[in-house]
């Protein structure tokens, strides 16, 4: 599944009954999504550090699908973020941090 695809499923339960979607029930509630996203985003660096590629490949799924249903849940989509990106896209890593 692409990102854009992911996206677009996590958009579309944003209507859903937040008592049968677990994406709704995030969706609905901001600060829970922040919170997911961040257990998702450590668990992740856990297994970066233990090594475990096919750990680390799950939990960066989950990670990943956690961050677009956090960014959604405050009005904030991929093509947002696409944009930022396409902004610093040329620019030295350094430089941009520098820049902040």
């Amino acid at each position: 599944m692409s990102l854009h695809r992911l996206a677009e499923t996590i958009a579309a339960r944003a209507g859903a009954d937040p008592g049968a979607s677990w994406t709704a029930r995030l969706l609905s509630d901001p600060e829970r999504a922040a919170r997911k996203f961040g257990e998702e985003a450590v668990e992740a660096v856990v297994e970066a550090v233990r090594a475990d590629r096919e750990r680390l490949v799950a939990e960066a799924a989950d990670a990943l699908f956690h961050l677009l249903v956090m960014c959604a849940a405050r009005g904030v989509t991929l093509g947002d973020i696409e944009a930022e990106l396409a902004r610093r896209e040329g620019r030295s890593g350094l430089e941009e941090k520098a820049s902040r």
